[in-house]
């Protein structure tokens, strides 16, 4: 904008906040402005020729004392709504519930092993004085089932709320827990214990197979590649074994497949339902004790289970009574621990864990039976055993 005044001897321009002085000569008066009084020029001539430019009127005021801003600031991620101190925190809190969650994961297959190890060394004892792995199994299933019955009677556990939809599901899983567990059973009462748990070693490459090609599961080429070890290894050990028995060997072999498929049908079942892995395995004992106890007396008898209790008292003594209720009570307890923990982790994990627990079982009973190995028996179980931890590994 661009606005002039003038005078007779000064003009006065501006132009956006420009002010300039000078002398000018006299011209018409403004049509649009009243006449100003004329007066003199100074006798000295002012040129001010650098430009005064005027930002804000405020300013020219008195001072003013500026209050501290109350504004916080604070950093946000972009995917955040919480401050970053917030977020620390909360990943503190989840990295202590995932190292709690850890320590009682371990602290499961500890204690899993450790059952597992008592009561194979007992039940080996009474299969060895009393040769009828059907009894025996289905004792070690009545002693479970009478355990959580008592529980839930006396109310030291909840009782499960179950319906018709769950003892369905239920069945496929009960199916395959008898038979694996008729199978070890059966292989045990014909071979050494450790024969037996080498074989059952290779239940890993059991698992990957049947989620491969049952339920369409794909796996990295490290996983398959960690089967031949535990596959030759496991192989080589049988040849090699000094008291090997097809029937043994087959068993072992029945019950790695009917335990693979156990695990996967109870995680399947677990979902969905409100069962704990507690109540869920004593509902699982009392199904398989129904399912077993039929053929139970179908296969041995009644009779050959008498003549065959006379003889173990006439060799052991009192003392055989306490096996079989150790073999029985054991059995629920490792299996009750077991279930606790697959209610916590994948079949596939459940699986390695499995086998690990071998090794243990593997080392003190052939301490304990001075059960005679071969040098080559040895490292076949060891290079099953290196297979698995190569599986876990390739897994992770």
């Amino acid at each position: 904008m661009i606005c002039a005044v003038k005078q007779s001897s000064r003009a006065i321009h501006c132009s956006d906040g420009v002010i300039r002085s000078k002398i000018s000569v006299p011209s018409k008066r403004s049509l649009f402005l009243p006449p100003l009084p004329m007066q003199k020029p100074p006798k000295s001539a002012v040129s001010v020729h650098k430009a005064v430019h005027v930002s804000s009127l405020e300013n020219f005021g008195s001072l003013r004392v500026r209050k501290p801003n109350p504004i916080k600031c604070e950093a946000y991620e972009a995917d955040r709504s919480q401050p970053i101190e917030s977020s620390i925190d909360l990943s503190q809190n989840q990295a202590r519930s995932e190292a709690a969650k850890k320590l009682k994961i371990g602290s499961y297959f500890a204690l899993w092993w450790a059952l597992n190890v008592v009561f194979n060394i007992y039940n080996k004892k009474v299969l060895n004085a009393y040769p009828y792995p059907w009894l025996t199994s289905t004792l070690s299933l009545a002693a479970g089932s009478l355990i959580m019955l008592i529980s839930w009677m006396t109310r030291i556990a909840e009782a499960p709320k179950t319906d018709i939809e769950f003892w369905k599901s239920l069945l496929p899983v009960a199916v395959a827990h008898t038979i694996g567990h008729v199978a070890a059973t059966v292989s045990m009462s014909k071979v050494a214990v450790s024969f037996t748990h080498i074989i059952k070693s290779g239940e890993p490459a059991f698992s990957v197979l049947v989620s491969r090609f049952l339920l369409g599961e794909t796996f990295p080429l490290p996983v398959y590649l960690s089967l031949l070890p535990i596959i030759g290894g496991c192989a080589l050990a049988a040849v090699t074994e000094l008291n090997f028995n097809m029937t043994g060997f087959m068993g072992a072999m029945i019950s790695n497949l009917a335990f693979v498929f156990r695990n996967i049908f109870s995680k399947k079942g677990m979902k969905g339902k409100s069962v704990s892995g507690m109540n869920y395995y004593a509902c699982l004992s009392i199904l398989s004790l129904l399912l077993l106890t039929p053929f139970a007396f179908a296969v041995e008898g009644p009779q050959l289970w008498a003549e065959g209790w006379k003889t173990a008292i006439s060799q052991i003594g009192p003392h055989f009574v306490w096996w079989v209720a150790a073999q029985s009570i054991f059995y629920h307890l490792y299996n009750q621990v077991s279930y606790m923990s697959l209610d916590e982790i994948s079949p596939l994990t459940f699986s390695v864990g499995n086998t690990m627990k071998r090794i243990s079982v593997i080392v003190s009973s052939i301490i304990i039976f001075r059960t005679p190995v071969q040098p080559v028996n040895a490292l076949g179980a060891a290079i099953a055993v290196l297979g698995t931890f190569i599986y876990s590994q390739a897994k992770q």
